[in-house]
Order: structure tokens, then sequence, then C-alpha cells
């Protein structure tokens, strides 16, 4: 059997969330990303695969790593991958995981689907015998949106140029990947709670058992993730499924040290139920809905409609429950559980289960002008609308936090000391704490701070994005020829450089290395922490003279 290499483009889905739209990338370089002639075979323990080259490198797309998780494999944990009979063709991208529309971005990536569990494999070269570095990476968009094709984090580029091999997974998403059932239906409902986090503990151990004919070292597979991505590695950090599957791990912009709490989750499930007039004792009724019934009660929720209310502004829905308001009901995220997630992965100390794995955690340093850009006016502040807007988010607390970032950054203007508060709230915060908590562990913990500034405008307002959210990604991955928030100003292909080059030198051994990069101390009580652009430095403690002020906040 052959899988068609004809496969037409699908429509996406109608479901409707409220992650804020990124750029719809367009034009001919998108097109590089798909893989074309030579084609090559590469044999998995389920069947040979047939993948393509693309961007310097081999590229396999769509390979499934597990079963179908539909009908009665709704909210359970991942069934073994099924074996095919002759050559399957791997060119083109799986589906990626339900949730709400036009919130994917690969090239050629068909309908959202549930049975969404396949994988992509980039590498420099197949059968040759080496075993290189593995960087298997987690994709944003907190726990409810994203997948594993975007051409922003294609591993294409970073295979060729690194000589590593790159993995990233679809997994279940939202409330196909996290409806905690079992305190309402008890132990036939265990695991539940965390079936999104177990679809990538399947993708890991597929990578266990078949990475070698990929030309990668199952005994060196690292694991990284931005924003939700970065969530997901620190929650594979604390799952004692995921203990031996990986040797390091990163963290870009994702920090949060807790996840949901049981008895919030249950409250989730509980007006789940309700709204669809379903028993507790017939939670069976729910492997037999439509998907579409069950997503539209989450994508309401997400509008903060109906009986599965998420938060107050939809807008911030990309940060999902790791980032805020965990304890609120509605939001769908790993379940602190008991048994597959035992306890919060940094709360109240970094988990013991990984205490011998490398850490490398950073952020951005104007993390918050994305979360921004559907508010121009957050970029036209006088220092009145500044004082409101603090109080606002931060009580009577906001005054004395505005004065102390004034103090320490008295050029700024009213919009740039706005922005440094609320990327210190939502990243800069929780990044320094994760740190200092895994640093208190024998293995090494690198912090850096991600600084390059990109030009990609902000519409409504003279701004730019600078070092905003998810800039990162296309400069991680040697990317910055698509177009993307990474914007394309002086000095990007030099911070790309570097990015990549720490990232990938600390997959290969532990120790982030780059040419013209200084060396780089590891991260303790001084805080050393490296600042990355296109040009690198080492500095103590780049947010000292503001963190006092948010003592009590």
């Amino acid at each position: 059997m052959t899988v068609s290499l004809s496969r037409r483009r699908l429509l996406q889905s109608s479901l409707i969330l409220t992650l804020p739209a990124l750029p719809v990338f367009g034009g001919e370089p998108e097109r590089g990303t798909l893989p074309t002639s030579p084609f090559v075979i590469a044999e998995t323990a389920q069947g040979k695969a047939r993948g393509g080259h693309s961007r310097g490198a081999l590229a396999f797309k769509g390979i499934p790593y597990a079963g179908p998780v539909s009908g009665a494999g709704r909210f359970r944990a991942p069934p073994p991958p099924k074996s095919w009979k002759g050559i399957r063709d791997a060119i083109l991208l799986g589906p990626p995981a339900l949730q709400k529309a036009d919130s994917t971005y690969g090239y050629e990536e068909p309908a959202y689907s549930e049975n969404c569990l396949v994988l992509n494999v980039w590498t420099p070269a197949v059968g040759d015998g080496r075993k290189r570095p593995v960087m298997f990476y987690c994709h944003g968009g907190g726990f409810v949106t994203g997948s594993a094709g975007s051409v922003a984090q294609d591993g294409s580029h970073m295979a060729a140029a690194h000589d590593v091999v790159v993995v990233a997974s679809n997994h279940r998403l939202g409330l196909m990947g996290y409806l905690y059932l079992e305190e309402l239906g008890g132990a036939d409902w265990a695991g539940s709670a965390n079936a999104g986090m177990q679809d990538i503990v399947a993708a890991l151990s597929w990578v266990k058992a078949n990475i070698e004919a990929f030309g990668g070292d199952p005994g060196n597979v690292t694991i990284f993730g931005e924003s939700g991505g970065g969530a997901k590695v620190a929650t594979l950090m604390a799952m004692p499924q995921a203990a031996g599957l990986f040797h390091k791990a990163g963290i870009q912009s994702g920090a949060w040290p807790r996840r949901i709490p049981k008895g919030t989750a249950t409250e989730t499930a509980s007006r789940l139920l309700h709204a669809l007039n379903i028993p507790e004792k017939q939670l069976d009724r729910l492997t037999r809905l439509p998907a579409k019934a069950l997503m539209d009660l989450q994508l309401a929720g997400d509008e903060g409609k109906g009986a599965l209310i998420q938060r107050s502004d939809p807008r911030d829905t990309h940060l999902g429950a790791a980032g805020s308001g965990a304890e609120n009901p509605g939001h769908f995220a790993p379940v602190v559980d008991g048994a597959v997630l035992p306890a919060d992965p940094f709360e109240p100390a970094a988990p013991a289960l990984s205490a011998h794995i490398p850490l490398m955690i950073g952020y951005n340093r104007d993390e918050a002008t994305f979360m921004n850009r559907e508010r121009p006016e957050t970029f036209l502040m006088d220092e009145g609308q500044l004082a409101a807007r603090l109080e606002r988010d931060f009580g009577d607390k906001g005054a004395s936090l505005g004065a102390a970032y004034r103090k320490a950054m008295p050029q700024a203007t009213p919009s740039d000391l706005y922005i440094a508060i609320a990327t210190a709230r939502l990243f800069g915060n929780d990044t320094a704490l994760v740190a200092a908590r895994k640093a208190e562990q024998a293995p090494p913990v690198f912090a850096y701070r991600y600084d390059y500034a990109s030009n990609s405008p902000i519409a409504g307002s003279s701004a730019t994005l600078r070092a905003g959210h998810a800039t990162d990604i296309g400069s991680t991955f040697g990317n910055i020829d698509i177009p993307g928030l990474q914007g394309d100003g002086p000095g990007l292909k030099e911070a790309s450089a570097n990015m990549g080059g720490l990232w990938t030198a600390f997959a290969r051994d532990g120790v982030p290395m780059a040419p013209g990069v200084p060396a780089w101390p590891r991260y303790d009580a001084s805080r050393q922490t490296m600042l990355i652009n296109s040009e690198c430095m080492v500095v103590r403690d780049p947010d000292g003279a503001t963190r006092e002020a948010w003592a009590g906040v």
C-alpha cells in the first residue's frame, strides 16, 4: 500500500477558539518546506516510510506514532501504532488536533482531526550509521492550539546546519486531551486528564524505538519547546511515564510552575456533563458523541460564553491554564491527578524525577508586545493611562510596581514600562523561579533572555514586536527566510545563528556554545544570564533592580 502523494489541501474545520491569529504565511518561501525528489526510504518498526529532500535536509512527515484515539479510544491513553504493508508516503503533513479554525500554519496541512497522532522527522541523512543528537520539539499554542507543521518551526535548516535530527509531534489538545473524568467516573477513566501528555510520551517512545533509522541517537534526546511547548516540557519532567525517554530539557517562554488541581478539573467536567445532560454514571456517552458537540462547548467557553467560561479576556487564550487562572474552571491543560502527573512540575520545588536532567531555560525581553498586539492603545499610553492600567492589573500594588520600573528604566515611555512589567508578570518572574529551583539540583542550568528586536509592525501603532513572544521561533530553527514574527531587520542572521547554535550545542553535549559567543556560566545564586542577540553577552541578574517590587504581588 502506498499513501497517495496527490492528496489535496483540505478545508480547515469551522471550529471557533479565541487564540489571537498569527500572521498567515504566504508565497514561494513556504513551498520550500514541502519535501521533493529524490525520495528516500527509512524503515520503522511499523513499516517503510518514504520522505524527500527539503531545505538542505531530508524530511519525513505525518508518520503515525500511535493508533486511533476516536470513539472508544477517546480520553484514553494512546494505543500502539499500527503496522502497514509496502511503502508509506511521508511527504505531506498529517492532521493537527481538533482546535479553533485558522490556528495552525503548515504548508499543505490537512483538516483538523481527532486522530492526529503523527510526527515529523528532519535529518541530514539516513542509513549512514551516524548517531546524531535528537531534538524533540513540543509546539506552542498553550494546550489548546498549534501543530508540528508550522513553517516557522520547520526542522530542515536546523538539521542541515547543525547535524542534528529534529522531531515534532501532533497530540490531542484542549478538551480532547485534558478532560478529567476519574473523580466522577472512577478508575475506568484513569489518565483521562492527561491524555494529551501521554500522547507526547508515546511519541518519545516511538523516537526511542525508531530514531536510529533516521540517523539519530535514542540515547541523546533533548526535549524543548516554546510557550505552551515549554510548559509541556516542564510537565514531562514531572511525569513518571516519560522518565528515561529524554536526557536534556529546554523551556522557551513557558516556565509556569503549576498545573490544574483535581478539584478545579472535576468542576470543569461536571459543567460539561450538565451542559450535555449526561449523568455521571453514563460517561461512556461522551465517547459516542460527535467530536463537534464537545468542541463547540470548549470553544464557546473560550469566547467567555456558555457552560465552560474560561477567562475574562479571550485574547489571552494562548497562555491556557499553564500561564494564569489554573484554579478557574473551564481551562484545559495537564491536571495534577496524582498518577500520570503526581505533582506540579515546579511547585514547590523542581521535580526529583528529573533531577539529573540539564536544563536550558529563558524568555524574550519584550514578550508582552505579542499579547497586546490587538490592543494598539497599549503602545500609545501616557502616564495617566499607565497608572490606570497598572491599577486595573495589580490593584494597590500597581503604583509601587510602576515606580520601581520607572526608577530602573528612567528613559522608558509609559508603554515600554507597561510591556516590561507585563512581560515579567507573564514570563520573567516564573522563568527565574523555575531556573532557581532547578539549579538547587545537581545538573547544570543555563538561563537566557532573547533580546533581538523584530521589526514586525503592530497594526494601529508605530510600534513593532521587538523581542516579543514567539519572535524567537524562526530564529531558533534558522527559518528567517520565511516571513514571520521575527521580521527581517539588520542583525537577524547573526542572532539566528547564535540562537540555533546555542540550542543545538546544548543538545549535543549539554554545554551551549557558539562561535563568537562568550562562555555561558551555569545559573546559580548570582543569576548569570546569557542575553542572546546578534551579539551576545552574559549579565548578572538582569532583573535584579525590579525583583523586590514583586514581593506580595
